[in-house]
C-alpha cells in the first residue's frame, strides 16, 4: 500500500495536538499517538512545520464553517510541509525523500497524511513553505469569486496578514490595483507589496475614497465592515468575506470551503519561483506552543504568517 523511508524508532507513536472539547486555546493537548498512515491517493510526510490558519482556531471554536462536522477528539491543521516518507497507492511523480508542502489533516504533529501536495520550490525552507497552501488557496478562490478583472480596484479589509498578504502579491500580478487596510504598524508593509496602504478606525471609509474608486472588495479580519464595504462598492454581490459569519445576511457571499487546492499548489510554487510571491514568517512556535499560537492568531495585528516547527 505504501513505501516507508525508515522505521519509526517510535514504534508507531508520535507527538500530535489534540483537543477532546470545543473551547479556547487552552482545550489543546500535546498527547502521544498512534501515527497514520499513507492510504491510496495519498502521501505521508515527516512534518517540519505546520502552518497556523484562522480556520484552526475557527473549529477549535466549534464554529460552523459549512464543512463536515469535526468528530472530537480530534487533531488541528491543514497545512504542512515536510519529508516524504510514504507514498500511497496510486500516486504517482512524488518519492520518499521528497520535500514538499501541501495540505492534509491534523498536522501539527510529528507525522501527517496529505491530500494535495507539491515540490518545495527551491530556495524555500520548510517553515516559509508551510505557510502557503490554505492561504494561497483561499486567496486566489476569493479573488474569483469577487469577480475583479485587470485594470480595476479591488479594496482589501485587514490586508496585512497570511490571506491579505497572497491577496495583493497575486492581484498585483494579475494587473489588479489594491488598496488595502491594515494597522498604523503595517503600512509601510502593505506598500512594499504593492498597495495603496491606508489604516482602519474612525474615517476609514472616507479615507479609502480619496485613494480611488472600489470595483469589489474582501473582508478577511470581520471587523464588522460588511456594511461600509457594501457602500463603498455599490453593491452586495462585489463584496465576499472570509471572516465574518454574518455576512450572508447582508447579501454578501461567506466563503468558507476551498476549492481546488492542487491547482492552488501549482499557482503557489509558480508565482514564488518566479519572485512574484513572498509571505513573511512573522512568529515560529513550538508543537507545546500551539495554545500560544492560536491566542496571538486570533487577536490579529498579523503580518504575513505564524507557523509552528516540528
Amino acid at each position: 500500500m505504501f513505501k516507508t523511508l525508515t522505521v519509526s524508532v517510535k514504534f508507531g507513536r508520535m507527538k500530535k495536538v489534540s483537543f477532546a472539547e470545543f473551547g479556547g486555546p487552552d482545550v489543546l493537548r500535546l498527547i502521544d499517538a498512534e501515527e497514520p498512515h499513507a492510504g491510496p491517493g495519498r502521501i505521508r510526510i515527516a512534518v517540519r512545520a505546520a502552518g497556523v490558519n484562522p480556520v484552526d482556531w475557527r473549529i477549535r471554536e466549534g464554529q460552523k464553517l459549512g464543512a463536515h462536522p469535526i468528530e472530537l477528539p480530534s487533531g488541528v491543521g491543514l497545512d504542512a510541509a515536510g519529508v516524504v516518507d510514504e507514498v500511497g497507492e496510486g500516486v504517482e511523480g512524488v518519492e520518499v525523500g521528497d520535500h514538499v508542502f501541501g495540505e492534509g489533516s491534523s498536522t501539527y504533529a510529528e507525522f501527517a497524511v496529505l491530500s494535495a501536495w507539491a515540490r518545495m520550490p527551491e530556495g524555500l525552507t520548510f517553515d516559509e513553505a508551510a505557510g502557503y497552501p490554505s492561504v494561497v488557496e483561499t486567496a486566489l478562490r476569493i479573488i474569483r469569486e469577487v469577480g475583479v478583472r485587470s485594470g480595476q480596484t479591488l479594496l482589501v479589509s485587514g490586508a496585512s496578514g497570511g490571506v491579505g498578504s497572497a491577496v495583493l502579491q497575486i492581484a498585483r500580478d494579475r494587473g489588479i490595483t489594491v488598496i488595502g487596510t491594515a494597522g498604523a504598524a503595517n503600512q509601510d508593509y502593505l506598500r512594499s507589496l504593492g498597495a495603496l496602504a491606508t489604516t482602519y478606525g474612525e474615517g476609514w471609509v472616507e479615507r479609502v475614497r480619496r485613494l480611488g474608486r472600489v470595483d469589489a472588495a474582501l473582508d478577511l479580519a470581520g471587523s464588522g465592515v460588511i456594511r461600509e464595504l457594501v457602500g463603498l462598492t455599490g453593491s452586495p454581490q462585489k463584496v465576499v468575506s472570509i471572516a465574518d459569519l454574518g455576512a450572508p445576511e447582508l447579501g454578501v457571499r461567506f466563503s468558507g470551503v476551498a476549492g481546488s487546492v492542487p491547482d492552488a499548489l501549482a499557482e503557489a510554487a509558480r508565482l514564488i519561483s518566479r519572485g512574484r510571491l513572498h509571505i513573511p514568517v512573522e512568529k515560529a512556535y513550538a508543537l507545546a506552543d500551539a495554545a500560544a499560537a492560536h491566542a496571538d492568531s486570533r487577536a490579529g495585528h498579523t503580518r504575513g504568517r505564524r507557523v509552528i516547527i516540528v
